[in-house]
């Protein structure tokens, strides 16, 4: 039973710390939403609070642990949110669909990014360059590269 509860709380605690950069990624809540109290500051008790909801929302059998099929159901969920800001945002055509020409974004330009990549401007990425720039991208928040 303790360590059912351990288990439980430190989930709840893991959710909790997320939440900020989390909500701020997927357009949740913002401010005034995580300030429960409207004090014009958000306390680690507010934070802790809207962790604890977001671990009940997910938690739908309310058994107070999450399984797989509950992480998959609350992934699956912000997958159809974020897939439908995303066609609302780039369907230049309003078609519903996103063609290939849609999806190009200028941010995302594959030269410039070969460009970076290709630190010693020899026209292709060496092993080095490539496991530099991957070591560099681990220090970015929400970036996070495979293991070799």
């Amino acid at each position: 039973m303790q360590r059912s509860t351990f288990i439980a709380t430190l989930a709840a605690a893991a959710i909790g710390l997320t939440t900020v950069s989390a909500m701020a990624r997927e357009r949740g809540p913002d401010f005034s939403a995580l300030d429960a109290d409207n004090s014009g500051e958000v306390t680690l008790q507010e934070m802790q609070a809207q962790g604890e909801a977001r671990f009940a929302q997910t938690d739908t059998n309310g058994d107070g642990f999450l399984t797989q099929a509950e992480l998959e159901a609350a992934g699956s969920e912000k997958a159809k949110k974020r897939s439908a800001r995303m066609i609302e945002r780039l369907d230049a055509d309003k078609d519903g669909q996103l063609s290939q020409a849609e999806m190009k974004n200028p941010r995302h330009d594959p030269a410039r990014l070969f460009e970076r990549l290709d630190t010693d401007k020899s026209g292709g990425i060496s092993e080095a360059e490539f496991k530099e720039a991957k070591a560099h991208r681990k220090g970015r928040p929400g970036k996070k590269p495979k293991n070799d």
